[in-house]
């Protein structure tokens, strides 16, 4: 990380690195799964930065625990913001995108702890590194729709600048 002062709202709460990046020169990651609990917000918002970041030279997936929710209009306002259009996005589980094409990602980053914890359950099974970043939940946020929109901006900021810095 540079040395450089960021603002509050660039890393979020528990944004140091945890343990050394197991990003060595040379082993850049070319496959990258985000997982949280429904893939409507916070997981869904990770996998439109890193594919605006990163275009084709990492694949970028995401997914939830369970499924049942839509995604979400703060989140798809929030990125629009910046110029990215993430309402196309149709929140899928880890289940749905196994049975799809597979789960081979060299890094699971999963958002919440209850994506942690199946994030850590694939590994029985699959060989990947999993990243625990934990990021708040938006949708719990309260007040005007700008207050709301606000927590929502910072959770994108957030994992913007892990995104950035993880995968470059």
């Amino acid at each position: 990380m540079s040395g450089s002062p960021l603002p509050d709202s660039a890393a979020p709460a528990g944004a140091g690195p945890s343990k050394p990046d197991p990003a060595k020169p040379g082993r850049r990651v070319q496959s990258v799964l985000f997982v949280c609990n429904f893939n409507a917000v916070r997981s869904a918002c990770a996998e439109a930065l890193a594919r605006h970041y990163f275009g084709k030279s990492v694949y970028v997936q995401s997914a939830g625990v369970r499924s049942g929710e839509p995604t979400d209009p703060f989140m798809i306002s929030a990125l629009d913001e910046i110029g990215i259009d993430a309402s196309r996005h149709r929140p899928r589980t880890l289940e749905e995108l196994e049975e799809w094409e597979g789960l081979n990602f060299d890094l699971i980053v999963s958002l919440s702890p209850e994506a942690h914890h199946a994030a850590l359950e694939l590994t029985r099974t699959v060989a990947a590194d999993v990243e625990y970043w934990p990021t708040p939940d938006p949708t719990v946020s309260q007040g005007s729709r700008e207050q709301r929109l606000d927590a929502y901006r910072d959770v994108r900021d957030g994992l913007g600048f892990r995104i950035r810095q993880r995968l470059r």
